[in-house]
């Protein structure tokens, strides 16, 4: 499975960007899908999963601003940010958990700069 992710950029302070995480293969034995972020110098953090059946889980500082949602027709994973503020700043990353053994998946990352 390789997860290759895009959409990233630098927007200022209310705007929206949304991430795509294109999915190599079928997503049939992928558990779960999310999003991570990493901002400098603190840890990775969870930002929105979305399981096969489609439930959701939002962290609490993204709920009511971002959406995560999945294609399976295009094996893609979006994340739609809207409200955007600095603190959303870090490195976005996408994963995959994978099949019996909850194998991880990530992809390279996308940089995300929100200005103020």
């Amino acid at each position: 499975v390789q997860l290759v992710e895009s959409g990233g950029g630098l927007v200022q302070a209310g705007g929206s960007l949304r991430l795509s995480c294109a999915v190599s293969g079928s997503m049939f034995s992928i558990n779960t899908m999310g999003w991570y972020r990493q901002a400098p110098g603190k840890q990775r953090e969870l930002v929105a999963t979305i399981t096969r059946g489609g439930s959701t889980n939002y962290a609490d500082s993204v709920k009511g601003r971002f959406t995560i949602s999945r294609d399976g027709a295009k094996n893609t994973v979006y994340l739609q940010m809207n409200s955007l503020k600095p603190e959303d700043t870090a490195v976005y990353y996408c994963n995959a958990d994978y099949g019996v053994a909850h194998y991880a998946y990530w992809g390279q990352g996308t940089q995300v700069t929100v200005s103020s």
